[in-house]
């Protein structure tokens, strides 16, 4: 029998199986930023029918479930994971996508606007992620180790700024998959086009997958009111 209801709340389903992200992605329901929505309004039949098959699935699962680390050890992986993928990933795609719309512009002029996203993308996410590290989780780490009444107070609203970058970065993602038509190239499309499309897609994947942890688990205790 499901563990989930019509009444479960999408960023939860996720948290406890993280699997599901890949279904909520293909069926362009928000699970990080966006998650607090109950199943009910997110057409629950075909959601559950296919949770059905993923939870039976999910026996077998023997990756490390973020989800179960301390606040400590999760800084550390979304450091080393999801922070290190953008540092490396977002200057290295970069002269693809100028390369891209500067060679294929003029007949998509669709990349033109491509571009504009990604170096917007890449700006706030890397801007994003220094002031996580020598700021945020800092201050994260004192209270984990110290639970300072002080230093949750000033957490909050760093963390309310977080979430508000969190949904910037969301939105120009949805922008970019919608005016890509769901990363589709067309027939004729060359190597690069390719390329670009595939990496955007894993962009998305991983930086959805990172805004989840952070807005969901990390950030939870903060945004919820401590005890």
């Amino acid at each position: 029998m499901s563990q989930f209801t019509v009444e479960t709340q999408v960023s939860d389903i996720v948290t406890a199986i993280p699997q599901t992200a890949d279904l909520f992605r293909t069926l362009r329901i928000d699970y990080c930023c966006g998650g607090k929505v109950p199943l009910e309004e997110v057409d629950p039949e075909a959601v559950l029918e296919q949770l059905k098959h993923i939870e039976s699935e999910f026996i077998h699962y023997q990756e490390s479930r973020p989800a179960l680390l301390t606040g400590l050890e999760l800084m550390d992986y979304i450091k080393h994971k999801h922070h290190a993928f953008l540092r490396d990933e977002l200057p290295a795609m970069t002269p693809y996508v100028t390369k891209l719309a500067r060679v294929h512009g003029g007949h998509h002029p669709e990349l033109l606007r491509v571009e504009e996203i990604f170096a917007e993308l890449k700006k706030e996410l890397l801007e994003h992620t220094e002031d996580e590290e020598q700021n945020v989780f800092p201050l994260m780490s004192e209270y984990f180790t110290e639970q300072g009444h002080e230093i949750s107070a000033a957490l909050k609203q760093q963390i309310t700024e977080l979430v508000d970058e969190h949904e910037q970065a969301g939105n120009l993602l949805k922008e970019l998959r919608e005016i890509t038509s769901d990363f589709g190239v067309p027939a004729d499309a060359c190597g690069t086009y390719r390329l670009v499309y595939q990496r955007l897609a894993n962009l998305e994947k991983d930086t959805f997958e990172h805004i989840h942890l952070e807005n969901n688990i990390l950030f939870k205790p903060f945004r919820t009111g401590l005890q």
